[in-house]
């Protein structure tokens, strides 16, 4: 078996913790859509107060937030999760369109990243951006290095004509 290298290794690791973790919220956001009016009542319940002000605040935005609007977001990071499993398979097997798909979508974010730290810069964002610009960085290189090599090895090719 072919020995990855230790970098594409953490990539796969990330992305599939990645993946884990939007799997989780998009299950979290269609359970919150179906279950909105029981949160809203146990919200509104005596068991919370001044007892778990954290839960009561989550509470509070998720039930502020329209049911439309959770459907969608559920579905969105559902999609979005699937696709970063892909990733993460693709990557594993080191398949060239899985690069390229980390390109796209990796080098897509990156600007709306840099949008969102110019609003405010906190450690999770900072490191997010960071996270994704080094696995851009990596990828990038991975592909020029992969690309170089194929046009040398057409250049022997055509020279031992």
């Amino acid at each position: 078996m072919k020995k990855r290298p230790a970098g594409l290794i953490a990539i796969v690791a990330y992305k599939a913790c990645v993946a884990l973790l939007l799997i989780i919220t998009s299950i979290a956001l269609l359970l919150a859509l179906k279950n909105h009016q029981a949160l809203a009542a146990f919200s509104a319940s005596y068991v919370l107060e001044g007892k778990a002000a954290i839960i009561d605040r989550v509470l509070d935005r998720v039930l502020k937030i329209e049911p439309r609007t959770l459907k969608f977001s559920g579905i969105t990071v559902g999609v979005y999760a699937g696709i970063t499993a892909i990733e993460a398979v693709g990557l594993w097997y080191e398949k060239v369109w899985a690069e390229f798909l980390v390109l796209g979508l990796t080098g897509i974010g990156i600007p709306l990243e840099i949008v969102e730290l110019s609003r405010g810069i906190s450690p999770l964002k900072l490191a997010i951006f960071m996270i994704n610009t080094i696995v851009f960085v990596y990828f990038f290189q991975r592909v020029l290095t992969e690309i170089n090599i194929r046009n040398k090895r057409k250049e022997t090719d055509m020279n031992s004509l």
